[in-house]
Order: C-alpha cells, then structure tokens, then sequence
C-alpha cells in the first residue's frame, strides 16, 4: 500500500466508520464509503485492547502485506477502514490472510448488489 493510498486525516477516519456501510466476521470489520476520486484510500485500525505497540504494530504491517497482495479484490471508487479485532491475536499470518480474503470476497458480492 503506497503512502498516497492511505486514509490519515481523522475527519475521514471517523466519517467512514460512522456512515459508511460494513462487512465483517469475527477477526475484522471492513467499513467503506463511495467516494467520487478514481483511487481507493485505506485505513486500518487496531484498538488498545488487542495488545501492546508492537503487537499492534506487527499486526498493522501483516494486514497491509494482505492489502498489498490483494489490491484487485477491492472494488473502486471507496475508502476504505479495516478494523482488527482482539480475536486476531489467535491467528497466524496464514490464518489472517484467508479470514480477511474471504471478507473481501464478501465485500465484492455485497457491492455488486
């Protein structure tokens, strides 16, 4: 994920998680808003409670590796939040990269509707 695809301004933050729309399983909550610039813009969120800075921390790069190689299940013109859960720390990099490739796919059929 480029440094230009990324969401930082709190002001967007907050309005994606507050009215955009959401997919979610257990491990991740995806919140998304249609926005009208051709670029899709990430955020990824991951709470005090889930663990300490560094967990936080490697679980944030983990999850943008998954981005990274997963850009095309995105569908445009959206910004984009992933929210980890505490229930993330239970997986391995394996196990996060199929639960949030399933949630994507979800995400697709929903938009598609």
């Amino acid at each position: 994920m480029k440094k230009r695809d990324v969401l930082k301004s709190n002001e967007l933050f907050n309005k994606v998680i507050n009215d955009g729309e959401r997919v979610y399983n257990k491990y991740f909550i995806i919140c998304y808003l249609p926005k009208e610039n051709l670029k899709n813009n990430y955020g990824i969120a991951v709470g005090k409670k889930v663990g300490n800075a560094v967990i936080r921390n490697k679980i944030k790069r983990q999850v943008r590796n998954i981005l990274d190689n997963n850009i095309k299940l995105f569908p445009n013109f959206h910004n984009y939040i992933i929210i980890c859960k505490r229930d993330v720390l239970n997986l391995t990099f394996q196990e996060m990269n199929f639960k949030l490739i399933s949630l994507l796919k979800l995400l697709g059929d929903a938009n598609e509707k």
